[in-house]
């Protein structure tokens, strides 16, 4: 076995803990930045009163801002078009996102636009590679995307039905504030597409075409384990804060690169769910994952039983001596485990009707051109029966 040659950047600062949002007049006033964006969700950020928390500490510093609140779940193209002219008119010098994965897809694309002439559309239709962007830094809200620490930003083009994603270490957050008690109020199932989310992230790099890489499996799969445990934690007490903590680290180390290193990745699964909420905005990232990786696993194990019969071992302490039963005995685990966290098992939970999986094989494959590299490669036959399967 060879470890394959790999490069590791994670510049971002992590200021964890309690009360540590606080800090942030104090945290942005060291970098000297004067004047920035905010952005922030929906508004749930007034109501729970971390606004008030945020907007009292960088007052107190001097710090000016530009508000520019209402990202929603699965952030669109058009308010970010919004935001980067926001961004450019007021010579911002940094952008802030309160909030989760979706503020900061937000707020990665608005600091790409407003060091570019251009449509930040070009970057994931890869007509442009970015050069430059404004610094981003986050208060994390949920434990999900790993946002605050990955090199990747995800928007939806809204009038073309297209999820598109882009990876640049200049996507990288500056610095990112993470305390768990604020994640104390996230639902029992936005906190289980979180503990998906991030589950997912390390398994589209566990589960790839490569030579073992015995460090980087046994990194991932404490990553794994400790996230089960959080997770059957959380649905019982969500105030655990041991649980919260462990729910929210993991959630940066599962997408910081760590858990690839000497591996790779391609997030091959994520291709298929993206055609999802793209399609249909209002399904949760984290659901749509929990549906389909099962379907993925039992499309593609036999490829590679022995992986698989590993990854059952280790992650859901599976006994079976026999490499295929046990496979197929961890992908049952992985299932039920996200069934007890509340998730769906099945598109139709979805509201999505049979005859619109054709639609979805058509967005995953741009219209059958695209090929999916995966244990077996997903092109549009493959991408169908795996829709299909979990219908």
């Amino acid at each position: 076995m060879v470890m394959l040659n790999f490069t590791y950047h994670a510049p971002t600062k992590v200021f964890f803990g309690k009360d540590s949002h606080k800090q942030i007049g104090e945290i942005i006033k060291g970098y000297g930045f004067r004047k920035i964006m905010m952005q922030y969700g929906k508004g749930s950020i007034k109501q729970n009163g971390l606004y008030d928390d945020v907007m009292a500490s960088l007052n107190e510093h001097g710090i000016e801002v530009v508000e520019c609140g209402g990202v929603s779940p699965n952030p669109n193209l058009e308010f970010v078009h919004e935001a980067v002219a926001i961004a450019k008119r007021e010579q911002v010098e940094m952008i802030l996102a309160v909030g989760g994965g979706s503020v900061l897809d937000s707020c990665k694309y608005t600091a790409a636009g407003a060091k570019y002439d251009g449509d930040v559309w070009d970057f994931p239709t890869r007509k442009a590679v970015l050069a430059d962007a404004l610094p981003v830094g986050c208060i994390l809200t949920i434990a999900a995307a790993g946002s605050e620490m990955s090199a990747s930003a995800v928007v939806t083009n809204e009038a073309e039905c297209q999820k598109r994603g882009f990876g640049s270490d200049l996507n990288r957050c500056l610095f990112a504030v993470c305390n768990p008690e604020l994640t104390y109020t996230v639902s029992p199932y936005q906190t289980g597409c979180g503990i998906v989310d991030s589950m997912a992230h390390t398994m589209e790099r566990y589960f790839i075409d490569c030579e073992p890489t015995p460090l980087t499996d046994r990194l991932a799969e404490s990553v794994l384990h400790s996230l089960v445990d959080a997770g059957r934690v959380l649905m019982e007490d969500p105030r655990d804060y041991e649980a919260r903590a462990t729910a929210m680290w993991g959630s940066s180390l599962a997408h910081n690169g760590l858990t690839g290193c000497g591996r790779g990745d391609f997030l091959a699964v994520h291709q298929l769910e993206h055609a999802i909420s793209g399609e249909y905005p209002a399904v949760a990232h984290g659901a749509g994952l929990a549906v389909l990786f099962p379907a993925w696993a039992k499309f593609c194990y036999h490829r590679n039983v022995p992986r698989f019969a590993q990854f059952a071992r280790r992650v859901w302490d599976i006994t079976e001596p026999d490499d295929e039963k046990a496979a197929l005995c961890g992908i049952e685990a992985m299932a039920d485990f996200f069934k007890s966290l509340g998730m769906p098992s099945t598109l139709r939970e979805f509201g999505i009707a049979e005859e619109k999986i054709p639609r979805l094989c058509d967005l995953c494959t741009n219209n059958g051109t695209r090929v999916i590299p995966s244990y077996i490669p997903m092109d549009y036959d493959a991408v169908k029966q795996i829709f299909e399967s979990c219908y």
